[in-house]
């Protein structure tokens, strides 16, 4: 709560307190003067004969105003220490209400009507306070996950690399083409080894400090076009091959590094789960104010439960894939962390045995202008 929120809030209740208080006398006042005529009436119509009830009734007559006066303060120290009362009272209400902030559940903070404001602040702290402690939570969950699955996924690789390594070593007999076969499978692992450290880093970096944008103005179609041309030999081993349908040039401010990476990432997820002899679709197209890229392959279709994971770190389609083309689990999050950064949007569809990934990214803000002007 901001220094100028706390005393507005103060002065609320504080106005409301006084207001009431005055209120209170006013009433008092009025019942007190009604009462004096209402009493002096019925006086006049009693038949007195004298007695110690007539004279003292005829001395507060004779001095109706000091008696008057005397009655009022009277009554409005009265009514002082009720609402004096009242306020400690509000103190103690509030020290219960910060109670439950502190200690937390689902329970709301209530408090009296005339605290309305300072309860509706006090319940929006509470939420807050809530919804921390379960990021919190949360982030010391992933922080944990990451402990495990880095621990497990860099066994694998690090077993293979110590076991060739150790057979080259103990195996002194073995000839050359054994050699060069179990030294190129430990590059193998090495590499793989080396890409899971990066990954990992990569993850860590955009989740714990955001990675801040490097952003100029690139043409995307050419940033396409590059991509399609580096991963074409690759997928020709693997009989795919890549149709890209994009305009002749379209302009968008970025950061051309980390946007070719979510583009890196997705392709080679779709490589990956492809059917063998099978074309991978891209198309880039402008929608009013935003480029929207996508990914489309032919695969096996994916249900709607997994659909919703594909972005969550660590996870993978098939979990058994632990070859150096079954990925950590981290391309697809890194890939929605930098997409985001950018103000973008990304999701996965999957429908009649077709996987396809739709990005969604702001046009540089030239781009923006011509396309308002169209």
């Amino acid at each position: 709560m901001n220094k100028k929120r706390s005393q507005e809030l103060t002065r609320s209740v504080t106005l409301g307190v006084l207001t009431r208080f005055v209120v209170a006398c006013i009433l008092f006042t009025l019942a007190s003067v009604l009462l004096l005529f209402f009493g002096m009436f019925v006086c006049y119509l009693i038949p007195w004969n004298g007695g110690p009830l007539y004279n003292f009734l005829i001395t507060i007559r004779n001095n109706v105003i000091f008696f008057m006066i005397v009655y009022l303060i009277f009554g409005y120290i009265v009514i002082f220490l009720i609402f004096w009362a009242k306020t400690l009272g509000y103190l103690a209400d509030l020290v219960r209400a910060t109670e439950l902030i502190y200690k937390g559940g689902d329970r709301p903070i209530e408090l009296p009507s005339a605290l309305h404001d300072i309860e509706n602040r006090m319940n929006t702290i509470k939420s807050d306070m809530l919804a921390s402690k379960r990021a919190a939570e949360d982030a010391e969950r992933r922080k944990n996950e990451l402990v495990v699955y880095l621990a497990h996924d860099l066994k694998t690789p690090l077993t293979s690399v110590i076991g060739y390594l150790t057979l080259l070593r103990d195996v002194p007999e073995l000839d050359t083409a054994q050699r060069a076969k179990f030294t190129g499978i430990a590059l193998d692992k090495a590499e793989r080894l080396e890409d899971l450290i990066n990954e990992f880093f990569d993850i860590t970096r955009f989740s714990l400090t955001g990675a801040a944008l490097d952003r100029r103005d690139v043409d995307l179609s050419r940033m396409l076009e590059q991509l399609a041309d580096e991963f074409a030999p690759m997928l020709r081993e693997r009989g795919l091959e890549i149709k890209l349908d994009a305009p002749r040039e379209l302009p968008i401010n970025c950061d051309p590094d980390k946007l070719e990476r979510v583009f890196d990432n997705l392709l080679r997820n779709a490589m990956n789960y492809a059917w063998a002899d099978t074309v991978i679709d891209i198309s880039l197209r402008k929608e009013g104010r935003e480029a929207v890229v996508v990914f489309e392959n032919r695969g096996d279709t994916i249900d709607e439960s997994k659909l919703e994971r594909l972005f969550e770190q660590f996870f993978r389609l098939d979990s058994a894939r632990q070859s150096r083309s079954g990925g950590s689990g981290l391309g697809l999050a890194i890939a929605k962390e930098i997409v985001e950064q950018h103000g973008g949007s990304i999701r996965a569809e999957s429908a009649d045995e077709r996987v396809r990934f739709t990005v969604r990214l702001p046009l540089s803000s030239e781009n923006r202008k011509k396309s308002a002007g169209k």
